[in-house]
């Protein structure tokens, strides 16, 4: 399809604005010299533009979308219609607090729930993302380190099945990243020893981790770093395995990231906006982001918590997202929200147990919410990678899974099928699984040319990468 510059019509406009009485003379310094060059359409054509763009994309609103450590589940329209409300969608941050008490309670509300949920004791939805959220969670270890002069504990722990965002969030926040070997997909203890002194700033981890493997030994480690003088950080990307039936907190965690846009079913994808909430014990309650919401006299207020490590983001984060993560909550319920996490693993063993005698398994056990094949074998008997796999099945209408990561298997895909997907859906997929597979050893379909059914076909994914076309009118 054509680029909106290149359907652009000179005096072409799909509204009027009424002349503006008010006049103001900027300093020239903030003045444009040359006229911003802006496409010009009318109604019809921006429609017609948008409805055109949208169809070129994918959604969980199209189809099976497995993106394993991404967790792509299903968003409610509930949530949207909520979000919507005058009183949370007409507001503006600058506010006076007096005017919008129903926006301070629901981050009052959510804050009390998402700690409820993860074992903390206070919470902050200022973070972004989850990166941005993973680094405001160093920040706060670091502050409190710092806090105790205790300046030399400048390294952190990262194991090597970790998502790629810990040691670049570690790095950002000034510390040094010491990389510990999984044994057998999890945490080595032995490996853990090794590396622990009073150098060590704390420990960063994902519970279930990357191969879907719950740390059986979650109490040891985080006793293990504490005993060293380290604080324990939990990555919550995974959390929508074990919200409702296992606390991070009680795992021995100090503090943690969720993404609100993955485990509490707000939007995810196309660039936001998202949310990175963290959440901490009370010890590291004075450093969070400020400003921080109270209650006194049954008002609301904010206030600015002096011992903050400062703001992370304009104002109080993505409110909209916010109040999308409350209205699943509450339209869940205790019960629900532990039903999801249950539902979650179980969809996730039921296709791994009806492929896994066509496809090996990295770690053949009982799964949390998502997997890892391996397909080193699988390509050294067809020919065929990960990558070609993943292809071919876009052209069934499937999104393709998580590809090449965690880094510890060659030739992986990492699959997650999230709580709301149906049976018959799930066996759909496995029926397709199945059929590639086959595709693959009898040499009958070429998947290295895969996909054949989309609009382009595959593309040249080494030239993107080393040439980007970032820019309209560049070459």
């Amino acid at each position: 399809m054509k680029l909106i510059y290149e359907t652009s019509t000179k005096d072409h406009k799909a509204l009027k604005l009424p002349k503006c009485n008010i006049s103001y003379e900027l300093d020239s310094k903030y003045l444009r010299n040359e006229k911003l060059e802006l496409p010009e359409l009318s109604e019809v054509e921006i429609v017609r533009h948008y409805t055109a763009l949208s169809k070129e994309t994918y959604s969980v609103d199209d189809g099976f979308y497995p993106l394993g450590s991404c967790t792509m589940k299903y968003n409610p329209k509930l949530n949207e219609e909520v979000a919507s409300f005058e009183g949370f969608s007409d507001i503006h941050p600058l506010q006076d607090t007096k005017t919008v008490q129903g926006a301070l309670k629901v981050l009052d509300l959510t804050k009390k729930y998402i700690c409820t949920i993860t074992g903390m004791d206070d919470a902050s939805f200022q973070p972004a993302a989850g990166a941005h959220g993973e680094f405001t969670s160093l920040m706060l270890i670091k502050k409190y380190h710092d806090e105790r002069k205790d300046y030399k504990r400048k390294k952190i722990i990262i194991p090597d099945s970790a998502h790629g965002t810990n040691p670049a969030s570690a790095a950002m926040c000034g510390f040094d990243v010491l990389t510990i070997k999984s044994d057998n997909g999890i945490v080595s203890k032995e490996e853990l020893k090794k590396v622990l002194s009073d150098e060590i700033a704390g420990i960063m981890l994902t519970n279930p981790n990357t191969l879907g493997l719950y740390e059986k030994d979650i109490l040891e480690i985080t006793k293990l770093v504490h005993d060293a003088g380290g604080l324990a950080y939990y990555d919550g990307a995974n959390l929508n395995a074990i919200m409702g039936i296992s606390r991070p907190g009680e795992m021995g965690f100090d503090c943690l990231h969720l993404n609100l846009h993955k485990t509490f079913s707000t939007p995810h994808g196309g660039g936001g906006p998202g949310s990175g909430a963290i959440c901490c014990k009370s010890k590291l309650s004075k450093y969070l982001p400020k400003p921080v919401v109270l209650k006194k006299d049954d008002k609301y207020y904010f206030e600015e918590n002096k011992e903050s490590i400062g703001k992370v983001k304009d104002f109080y984060g993505n409110f909209g997202i916010v109040v999308r993560a409350l209205t699943y909550m509450l339209s869940l319920g205790n019960d629900g929200i532990k039903k999801t996490s249950e539902n979650a693993v179980l969809n996730a063993n039921y296709i791994m147990n009806n492929i896994k005698d066509l496809y090996d398994v990295a770690i053949d056990e009982v799964c949390m919410h998502e997997f890892v094949l391996d397909l080193t074998r699988f390509k050294k008997e067809t020919g065929f990678s990960a990558l070609d796999v993943s292809k071919r099945l876009i052209d069934y209408g499937i999104h393709p899974p998580t590809m090449y990561f965690p880094l510890i298997v060659h030739e992986a895909l990492m699959i997650e099928p999230t709580e709301t997907e149906s049976k018959n859906t799930l066996d759909e997929v496995i029926g397709i699984l199945r059929k590639v597979h086959e595709e693959a050893y009898s040499n009958s379909v070429d998947l290295h040319k895969a996909p054949m059914t989309t609009k382009y076909g595959r593309m040249d994914e080494i030239t993107a990468a080393r040439n980007p076309i970032l820019k309209y009118g560049d070459k």
